[in-house]
């Protein structure tokens, strides 16, 4: 009976920890897309690439220091406030640029809070849904995706009702939209009142030493692949530029990008229950694989249908890939450590995708469009062919549970 109640209440608190997500994750995507369209009317390509990778270095630091710090501390919740509040100051930056820097601050706002707080709100989930942590993980990623496909949704509403030409950007457009996103961002930060935090009242001595920390090899070079794999994938704005290249409108890109999400949230918690029962390889590797036939088909496919289909096959590989990567790093976590694993993941994740966003600027600029999408391709082929015999190595799993 007291197990049942347990897992009830660790259910209840995924719910709520997806919730948070849901509407933190509309507001950003309700300018996200927007954002990337709306700098490179002050900046040019390599210039986005530069901001995209600087913004996403910090966050991948402050990932791995907000992970120990909340494993230490025990206080992943007010850890999680205080990087979902950054949504809000985010989208006020956002309203008052008129400039490349401008945004560029918003960027960093945004990026520094999303730094402090994904860390501490996975190993939220993970302490929440030890049993199933594939099915964990999906609940969540599905109402964070559900969330995201909403927001755009609404900025693609909006824009058409506040845009009388749609192969213009209008300034005023975007900053209204800018503006109403912060509504949801606020009720977020509501439900994150209601999450409920274990082992809060830790004593000081047995609290988390990095010195006497053990880490299963097998998390170690798993990590090794996830900083490989990420120096090929850039950030999501390079596919934004790509549609706009191939002549979709703002508009048309919003449903673009809809589409991404969408197809993300519908898979998202049946590939987790699907990591649960079959495991986590078996879905890991096939979507390395799908992410290089995803970008090789960016580099050389450039008609509207094509790119549709490769944005819905973009969001299949997200539903893959979010919940049984995250799983399987927790499973081979040190228990007391699980955050700071997963900060580390994080960690690896942005150094790669710091490289990878300059990466792709340079090549975009220097050897043509394709040029990013066929690195990145190529890495996902490459990271697939290692994962699945680092996954598959007989390594013990004595620190997992």
């Amino acid at each position: 009976m007291v197990e049942q109640k347990q897992i009830k209440r660790g259910i209840i608190n995924i719910i709520f920890l997806g919730l948070v997500s849901f509407f933190i994750d509309l507001s950003t995507e309700m300018v996200y897309p927007l954002v990337a369209i709306y700098l490179q009317t002050f900046a040019s390509v390599p210039l986005v690439g530069i901001i995209e990778g600087f913004a996403e270095s910090i966050a991948a630091l402050l990932k791995s220091y907000s992970g120990y710090i909340g494993d230490k501390y025990q206080n992943k919740k007010r850890l999680a406030f205080l990087g979902y509040s950054s949504a809000i100051l985010y989208k006020i930056i956002l309203f008052f640029s008129g400039s490349w820097i401008g945004i560029t601050l918003a960027r960093l706002t945004d990026r520094i809070g999303k730094g402090i707080r994904t860390t501490p709100r996975d190993a939220l989930v993970a302490e929440s849904g030890v049993e199933a942590l594939g099915k964990s993980f999906g609940i969540h990623k599905m109402l964070d995706t559900f969330g995201a496909g909403l927001g755009i949704f609404i900025a693609y509403f909006l824009y058409r009702r506040l845009v009388s030409n749609d192969t213009l950007i209008d300034v005023e457009a975007f900053k209204t939209i800018f503006l109403l996103s912060i509504i949801p961002a606020a009720i977020g930060l509501i439900f994150l009142l209601f999450v409920k935090e274990k082992g809060s009242h830790q004593k000081q001595e047995n609290r988390l030493s990095l010195k006497k920390l053990k880490i299963n090899p097998r998390v170690i070079w798993y990590l090794v692949i996830v900083l490989l794999f990420s120096l090929g994938n850039s950030s999501n704005a390079f596919l934004i530029l790509k549609a706009t290249s191939a002549g979709y409108h703002t508009s048309s890109v919003l449903l673009l990008y809809l589409v991404y999400h969408l197809v993300s949230a519908i898979f998202a918690l049946p590939m987790g229950k699907l990591s649960d029962r079959i495991g986590r390889r078996k879905l890991v590797v096939p979507g390395y694989f799908l992410y290089g036939v995803v970008y090789l088909g960016f580099a050389f496919l450039t008609s509207k249908s094509s790119l549709l289909i490769l944005f819905g096959m973009y969001g299949l590989y997200q539903a893959m890939i979010s919940g049984s990567e995250k799983a399987f790093i927790t499973e081979y976590a040190p228990k007391e450590a699980k955050g700071t694993i997963i900060g580390l993941y994080g960690t690896c994740q942005g150094i790669g995708l710091l490289f990878a966003s300059l990466l792709a600027g340079g090549l975009w600029a220097w050897l043509g469009i394709s040029a990013p999408f066929i690195f990145g391709g190529v890495m996902g082929f490459i990271s697939a062919i290692l994962a699945s015999i680092i996954m598959a190595y007989p390594f013990k799993k004595e620190e997992g549970k």
